[in-house]
């Protein structure tokens, strides 16, 4: 006995348009223009994660730079990241940037236990 693919077939474009909604004009009524949609909206998706990962990494260095630049006679942002991992302190750009931010007082704590002025 055959088989149709008629509801495998339904199942799968209903995935497909489901994923395009939003999209403008055909591209989230019409299968073909929308299967292109939902794979470019992928790549772009995929491209983003990446690039929110660097634009991140900028803005921490931003930060400690910026909380490093209200201490005088105070590090470069490269000499303190080179003292910090010499002195083997285990705080990232994340944590350092948010005590930067928050606790400027901590922040000039511990560039000056590293430094050493």
């Amino acid at each position: 006995m055959r088989v149709k693919a008629s509801v495998v077939t339904r199942q799968r474009h209903k995935k497909v348009l489901n994923a395009a909604k939003g999209s403008r004009l055909s591209r989230s009524r019409h299968f073909k223009a929308a299967q292109e949609q939902v794979l470019h909206a992928g790549q772009y998706a995929y491209i983003g994660r990446r690039l929110r990962k660097r634009d991140f990494r900028r803005l921490w260095i931003q930060r400690i730079n910026a909380g490093l630049s209200q201490i005088d006679d105070g590090p470069s942002y490269s000499v303190l990241m080179n003292l910090l991992t010499k002195a083997n302190v285990k705080l990232n750009r994340k944590m350092l940037a948010e005590i930067a931010l928050n606790d400027p007082a901590t922040f000039k704590t511990i560039v000056s236990q590293v430094y050493g002025k």
